[in-house]
């Protein structure tokens, strides 16, 4: 199909998209639903933590954050790629958004490569999900949230081959594109929460 062609039919879908919330509703539902569940395991923690301050500042203290403050600027940079390929398949640049979406692919493997590094670091030391309360919340929690990146990895990987085969976002394909970027912008958004909840709070 030609240039000519996509630019044309672009050009008929009408832009439903203007003005709406982002996606479907049936994917908000899902989002709010997937929030609710982390922040009920959020209080869990938080519960736990109260009952023993000590020993949960103790078993931080121990962990370095150097991965962790990484990760934090790997998931940020992420978000603004997504941010920037949305705006350009919305614009047509179909070229740079399947860029973006690729880069923010990258950043996400990133994340995971990182996150396994840690964990391998974590146990070679003696600090398993196993060796204390602080040590299994911190596994159950970024484990939790790194099935949601390694999904994520899939979702802009089809966010990327969509902008490479030119599909536009206008009408009822802006789902796919607004839809996935809500996604991963979760997924940024519950690490922020994460990362200071667990790794810096005593």
């Amino acid at each position: 199909m030609s240039e000519s062609t996509v630019e044309t039919r672009d050009r008929a879908d009408p832009p439903d998209g203007a003005g709406t919330i982002p996606g479907e509703p049936g994917l908000w539902v899902f989002l709010l639903g997937d929030m609710v569940i982390f922040a009920v395991m959020f209080v869990a923690f938080l519960t736990e933590r109260a009952d023993d301050a000590a020993a949960f500042a103790a078993d931080r203290a121990s962990v370095d954050l150097t991965i962790g403050l990484t990760n934090t600027m790997v998931l940020l940079v992420s978000s603004l790629l997504v941010v920037l390929a949305l705006n350009a398949v919305r614009a047509g640049r179909f070229g740079s958004g399947s860029w973006y979406f690729a880069a923010g692919m990258g950043c996400a493997v990133l994340f995971t490569a990182l996150k396994a590094v840690e964990y391998t670091h974590l146990i070679s030391s003696g600090h398993g999900p196993d060796t204390g309360p602080y040590f299994m919340w911190l596994f159950i929690l970024t484990g939790v949230h790194l099935f949601h990146v390694v999904l994520g990895i899939a979702v802009l990987a089809v966010l990327c081959l969509r902008a490479r085969r030119r599909l536009s976002s206008e009408g009822p394909r802006r789902v796919f594109y607004e839809g996935g970027a809500c996604y991963w912008h979760l997924v940024d958004l519950l690490w922020m929460v994460l990362f200071p909840l667990v790794y810096l709070v005593a």
